[in-house]
This record gives C-alpha cells, sequence and structure tokens, in this order.
C-alpha cells in the first residue's frame, strides 16, 4: 500500500516530478560523459605508451640504467632473440643500441639520447616510420643518416639534409663525435620524447661504439596486453641477470595518471550527484509543505512514524531511479557513438595535450566497471536527499498539521 501511495505522490505535479527526473538524467550523464571520455583519454595514453614508444616489456643489462655506459649490453643477444620469437606470447622484437649524448648544430646544441634502430624491426614495434612528416627516412646507399623530433627540429633550425654533430662516450669511455645528415623529421604525440631522441640505424652506430653486435635494449610487444606481468615475470625468472620490465615501470607516470584518475573520476561524480541532491532536497521539501494537512490525517489515522519516513523516502527513491536509466542511456548511445568516430580535442590545444603525450583523438569508452560504484554513489545521494525533508514531516504535529 505505501509503495502505491508514494507512486502516486510523485505524479501529483508532474512538471516538477520530470524536472527532477531530468536533472537526474542530465546529472549522471554529465558524470559518465567524463568518466568515459577519461577511460577514453587513459586507454588512448596506454596503447601510445605501448605501442609507440616503450612496448610491453623491455630488457636491459642490469646496471645499464643506473649511468647509461655503453658498455654494459645484453649478452649473447643472437641466442636470447632467437629464444625471445619462439615465445608463444611475443608478437614483435625490436633491438636498440642507446647512448647519451649532445646534438650541435650552428645554431646551438642539446641533450639527446641516440638511438640506434633496425629500421625494419623497430618500425613494426614503434611504428617509428609511420610518425614521419618530413623527408623520406633512411635511404638505401646513405651514410649517417639520423631521424629527429619535430620540436628538437625546430628548436635547433633542421631540416632535411641539415648537417649536425652527435657527440657521446664510446664503449672504452672515449669521446666520440660524427656527422650526420637529417633524413627526416618525425613527429610522435608525445613532445617531450620527440624534443629529446634522436635515431640512427644500428649498423652505422654500433661500429663508432665499439660494440660489435652488441645491443643495449630489447623491446617486445605482446600478442595480449592483458599477459604483461605475466610474461615479464616468467622472463625475469628465466634470465635472472638481465633487467626485465613491463610498461608500467617504464612509464611509471602513465600508471601514476590512471590511478588518480580513478580517483578523480569518482570524486566528480559526487560533487556533481552532491550538487544535484539539493535540488531533489528542495522538490521534496516543497511536496512535504504542500501536503501538510494530508501528512496531519495520515499520522492521525495512525501511520507510525517509519512509515512516513518510509513513504517520503520512497518517494525520493521513485525519482531518482526512474531519471538513472534515462541518464545512463543517454550516456552510453552517446558514449558509442563517439566510441565508433573518436572525439576531437585539437580545440583544446593540440600541442598542450602532446605536451602530456596524450593524442587530440579521443574514444571515450563507456565505464562498465564502474558501474556498482556509480549506483552505489547514486543510492546514497537519494537516501542523504530524503533525510532532511522526511524529518520536517516528522516533526510535525497532526493537530497543528490539520490546522494548516
Amino acid at each position: 500500500m505505501i509503495f502505491r501511495i508514494a507512486w502516486r505522490n510523485i505524479w501529483r505535479n508532474k512538471i516538477r516530478s520530470l524536472v527532477i527526473l531530468l536533472s537526474v538524467a542530465i546529472g549522471l550523464f554529465a558524470g559518465i560523459a567524463v568518466l568515459a571520455l577519461y577511460k577514453g583519454m587513459m586507454n588512448s595514453r596506454v596503447r601510445t605508451v605501448i605501442y609507440s614508444e616503450t612496448g610491453h616489456i623491455q630488457l636491459h643489462h642490469k646496471t645499464f640504467k643506473n649511468d647509461y655506459e655503453a658498455r654494459f649490453v645484453i649478452s649473447n643477444p643472437e641466442k636470447l632473440l632467437q629464444e625471445l620469437r619462439k615465445n608463444e606470447s611475443v608478437k614483435q622484437v625490436a633491438t636498440r643500441t642507446i647512448t647519451q649524448g649532445m646534438l650541435a648544430t650552428t645554431t646551438g646544441s642539446a641533450g639527446v639520447q641516440i638511438n640506434g634502430i633496425d629500421p625494419a624491426m623497430e618500425n613494426k614495434v614503434s611504428g617509428l616510420l609511420q610518425k614521419i612528416r618530413v623527408g623520406s627516412g633512411f635511404e638505401p646507399g646513405k651514410k649517417n643518416q639520423v631521424l629527429i623530433g619535430k620540436k628538437l627540429a625546430d628548436k635547433m633550425k633542421l631540416k632535411p639534409s641539415s648537417k649536425l654533430v652527435l657527440t657521446f662516450t664510446d664503449a672504452d669511455g672515449n669521446i666520440i663525435s660524427a656527422a650526420f645528415r637529417v633524413a627526416a623529421i618525425y613527429q610522435s604525440e608525445n613532445t617531450p620524447m620527440d624534443e629529446r631522441n634522436v635515431y640512427v640505424q644500428q649498423t652505422e652506430l654500433n661500429p663508432i661504439l665499439n660494440l660489435g653486435n652488441g645491443i643495449h635494449e630489447i623491446a617486445l610487444i605482446l600478442k595480449q596486453d592483458t599477459a604483461t606481468h605475466t610474461v615479464a615475470k616468467q622472463l625475469q625468472q628465466k634470465y635472472p641477470d638481465l633487467l626485465v620490465e613491463p610498461w608500467q615501470n617504464l612509464s611509471p607516470e602513465t600508471e601514476l595518471m590512471i590511478d588518480t584518475v580513478d580517483i578523480t573520476s569518482y570524486i566528480i561524480i559526487g560533487i556533481i550527484l552532491f550538487a544535484l541532491a539539493f535540488g531533489i532536497v528542495n522538490t521534496m521539501l516543497m511536496a512535504i509543505l504542500e501536503r501538510t494537512q494530508e501528512i496531519g490525517v495520515m499520522m492521525a489515522l495512525g501511520m507510525n512514524r517509519i512509515r512516513l519516513f518510509l513513504l517520503v523516502f520512497l518517494e525520493t527513491i521513485f525519482l531518482t531511479l526512474i531519471g538513472t536509466p534515462i541518464g545512463l542511456g543517454i550516456a552510453w548511445i552517446v558514449t558509442s557513438y563517439y566510441h565508433r568516430n573518436g572525439l576531437n580535442l585539437e580545440s583544446m590545444g593540440k600541442e598542450m595535450m602532446s605536451n602530456f603525450g596524450f593524442s587530440t583523438l579521443v574514444y571515450p569508452e563507456f565505464p562498465t566497471e564502474k558501474l556498482l560504484g556509480i549506483m552505489g554513489i547514486v543510492l546514497f545521494t537519494a537516501l542523504a536527499s530524503c533525510i532532511y525533508p522526511a524529518l520536517k514531516a516528522l516533526r510535525l504535529r497532526p493537530i497543528e498539521a490539520l490546522r494548516k
């Protein structure tokens, strides 16, 4: 009986109830939209880290990353590469020779990381050749070619065919300088990385470093993203003399960003629904004041305080629960559309987003895994919103209420 009364009560003033329903729906839609956008941005960032920067897993000599000394190479690289390629979890493998040095031109100098790569292997792991914006990349027959990032090229006023000098330390500790020509200018979604990384051919860098066939880094792309930690653990056990790191260790700022965004998402939902709660409180309070005499009659006829509280609570819950699926439905439709077509955020500032390693084209994803938490917040909001109106009703005395 009390459910029926509560249901009828919310439709007494249809306009007011519809306003609350729409408020709940719009508030929930706004919260879900923010979560979907954040999720899309984070997933995009993770894909960029894995498929454009670090790979799923990297292997190094145990002490190489302490000071990036050229002499700390991975031993027996040919045998190791054969074993990694046979691993059923590994999809692609790329080797890199790495040294820290200085890039100098007639306009100035800059500290850079010099990466010696096999262009074919590197392209399969990081898609480097697809990032080229000016120039044609490494050309067969030409020596001492270098790929540089657009940010660095702009800073140093370089263009294809420009000459530069790279200075670094070889495996014996000798300072070496070598002249290179810009083969192409690339641009990725991470401007800071573009500014500090240059790429040369491994077959040219290794002799200069006096390394022979030595390599410093092996980057792996796995067949499944979810297998990263499992495969990294297996490889670390199999190769205890190497440093095996998953992308979460290689890009800790991305992992921290994901954790921070998860917490922030719930805070934003809470703020939106907290603001919405004031509208619900106002509506329910108006409903109580308009029905003062009616409430007095019900109390005079024997309705106890528990039932009266339950009546107000049910009215609030009905208003909230009707608006919730509407908001979720709208959010799902809009999110699905942009998930298929993408949301271009270039107007927010392409350079600003690339400075943090984000693409301007985001594919929002409906936060299914957060629905339980969202529903908990919604129900808590409904419960909190009904407390004050319910207390107002409970304070009414039947005789005084009947006089109004």
